[in-house]
């Protein structure tokens, strides 16, 4: 699901609605908060975009992305 380009992770979710879309973004936001390491996303109806990279490493990906990744990773499998 998760591929590197652009020195970011990106990863696409699909859900079955808007709302499960946002909770899972709130949960993410949550975790996000707690480790100081912040996505960039976007949300459309049942999608989210999640780009991560490390920008006090120089913006490249780094161990700290890749562990929210599998974090990100857990809390979708909640939704499927």
């Amino acid at each position: 699901m998760w591929h590197e380009e652009k020195n970011r992770l990106q990863a696409t979710f699909k859900f079955k609605d808007f709302a499960e879309a946002f909770a899972f973004m709130t949960e993410v936001a949550l975790h996000a908060e707690k480790r100081n390491h912040h996505p960039s996303w976007s949300n459309v109806w049942n999608t989210v975009e999640i780009q991560l990279t490390t920008h006090d490493a120089g913006n490249i990906v780094t161990d700290k992305d890749r562990k929210l990744a599998q974090i990100i990773d857990g809390i979708y499998s909640k939704y499927g």
